[in-house]
């Protein structure tokens, strides 16, 4: 299995459990003055008791010099450590003899070695490395350098586990997502003025979602150590009533999965039909029982495969943070829904259409604040829609696209008959397009702005049948929304006493309204192709953009491995 490592059931790695946190615990020469604030005894009969004291003061400013002098050597390429220690006139926090000092070293390197329970990949935090710099330590000068590279093993493992290991924007352009990033010198402050292992335990996001996919990733790790779930169905299409080793090797996957329990049956039957639902559902295909071509193909996916989804979505959780807002917007792109949730328990849901594959049209991930929305709002076509679908389309046909207006800078319509299209291109052309508000238009009878500079909002559509298919990845970018007057009922009702009459009044009016809300609500568009539920299964879905095989690549190059839990 490449890129598999065999790893023990146990929660911390066999040199954690033997010999190897020992070590860590064992108190630094530093504090006990070996040979270095001591005269030799001959030396010392000869000399009155206040010369031994001097030289002993002299040794110890000596030690002390030169263990500052290596600390600010080895931090001299690193502003925030070096600062830290010129600001705690460049007292140790991790290699004196004190308690604090044990506790520090203990609490670091458990971090390390549990940081593939989150994911991240011990070897990048050097913990072999510093364990043995600290069996070997005795020089005031080892000392200082072993000081800097613990606490920069520290800033790297506080970081990744807190936003993650990747930077977003430099694995896909489409994740325009803003990860909030902890100010280094304040980690080391912080942590050296805190419980240390409290320190750690609060790094990584405090969610239900977080902790839900380490129990996902942990179970999905035993289910690699004892073979996965053994054969695939090798068939094109299975029905209720069929029969045959098709059957049974369906039947036999279900149960493996958990979907079915165990079973003698030879045929499709009922119960077999009933987990196909079952599984359907929590992969977001169409419930209809039948194991088509885009079931069993989600049906042979490997546990490698979903482990792999998992830890992604870890990564993915790190970007996000905590701070949701105790009502906030979530659109799952891969998911195609958008919903409103409310102290954690979704309140509404909607079917939605999202950016198509085409890389000039995906919808970008971010989060911003919903501010209002329009009610019967008109439609200024998009300058990267103009350029690529429009303008050429006018020079084709001055009358083409007869339902749209010619508009200048300042609003103003312009006929057609006084432009001559062909002498423009797509970036010397100087004019709008505007739809203007109806039942008809592009973007339906009402859109929900959180302005941003990706020009990515919420709508109506006055095309539905895109909402029927399983994959909904057909708009220019925005996200419309199947049931969008309920949407706005919904989220009036904390600002309206009766949303609905008031949203249809304006409706009925034809009027472009725009309505503010009292309370802005965040909302979050991600993208997660494995996402669990508080009662239920973990949830899978297609990595629509690719985005999250881009991910995985980033996230091995750093050192991420599968890991088979065995025993």
């Amino acid at each position: 299995m490449s890129g598999v490592v065999i790893a023990p059931k146990a929660r911390l790695s066999h040199h954690v459990r033997s010999g190897w946190l020992a070590a860590v615990i064992l108190p630094f020469c530093i504090a006990a003055g070996v040979n270095l604030g001591h005269a030799p005894a001959a030396q010392a009969q000869s000399l009155t008791a206040e010369q031994v004291q001097s030289l002993a003061q002299t040794r110890e400013d000596t030690r002390i010099g030169l263990f500052r002098q290596a600390i600010a050597e080895a931090a001299a390429t690193d502003g925030d450590i070096a600062a830290f220690y010129r600001a705690n006139g460049y007292t140790p926090i991790w290699t004196g003899a004190s308690e604090a000092d044990t506790a520090r070293r203990r609490a670091l390197m458990l971090a390390i070695a549990e940081a593939p329970a989150h994911g991240l990949p011990s070897p990048r935090y050097k913990g072999e490395a510093l364990m043995e710099a600290m069996q070997k330590a005795r020089t005031p000068r080892e000392l200082g350098l072993l000081e800097v590279e613990l606490s920069r093993s520290l800033l790297r493992i506080a970081r990744d586990l807190h936003s993650g290991i990747i930077v977003p924007s430099e694995v896909d352009r489409g994740i325009v997502r803003k990860v909030t990033y902890q100010d280094r010198f304040s980690v080391l402050n912080a942590f050296s003025t805190s419980n240390p292992s409290e320190f750690f335990r609060a790094l990584a996001p405090a969610t239900a979602e977080y902790n839900r996919l380490m129990k996902e990733k942990m179970r999905l790790e035993q289910l690699m150590g004892l073979g996965g779930w053994g054969p695939t169905v090798p068939a094109k299409t299975l029905r209720p009533g069929d029969s045959g080793p098709e059957v049974i090797a369906l039947r036999n996957r279900l149960v493996a999965m958990g979907y079915l329990d165990r079973s003698a049956s030879l045929t499709y039957d009922g119960a077999i039909q009933a987990a196909v639902q079952t599984f359907q559902v929590d992969h977001g295909l169409t419930a209809d029982g039948v194991a088509g071509d885009s079931t069993l193909s989600q049906l042979n996916v490997p546990v490698e495969d979903r482990l792999k989804a998992v830890i992604v979505a870890m990564e993915r959780e790190r970007w996000l943070g905590a701070e949701r807002g105790k009502r906030h917007i979530l659109v799952n792109l891969t998911d195609f829904q958008s919903k409103i949730i409310d102290d954690d328990k979704v309140t509404f849901q909607t079917r939605s259409v999202i950016g198509a594959v085409d890389p000039a049209k995906r919808t970008p991930e971010f989060s911003d604040m919903m501010t209002y929305l329009e009610i019967n709002p008109d439609w200024t076509v998009p300058t990267g829609i103009i350029q690529r679908d429009y303008l050429p389309a006018l020079q084709r046909n001055p009358n083409a696209l007869s339902h749209l207006q010619v508009t200048d800078a300042r609003g103003r319509v312009i006929p057609r008959g006084n432009i001559d299209f062909s002498r423009y291109t797509a970036r010397t052309f100087p004019y709008n397009l505007r739809q203007p508000p109806s039942r008809s238009n592009a973007l339906g009878t009402v859109k929900f702005m959180f302005p941003n500079p990706y020009a990515i909002y919420l709508h109506d559509t006055p095309d539905k049948t895109l909402f029927s298919r399983e994959s909904r990845a057909y708009s220019n970018g925005c996200v419309r929304l199947n049931d969008p007057h309920d949407f706005a009922y919904a989220l009036l009702a904390r600002q309206e006493v009766d949303p609905k009459t008031f949203f249809n009044t304006i409706l009925d009016s034809g009027k472009q309204t725009r309505v503010n809300l009292i309370d802005p609500v965040p909302v979050h568009l991600i993208y997660r192709t494995a996402f669990t539920n508080a009662k239920g299964r973990t949830n899978f879905r297609a990595d629509v953009y690719g985005r999250d095989a881009k991910i995985w690549d980033a996230l091995e190059r750093a050192g991420v491995e599968l890991r088979a839990v065995q025993g």
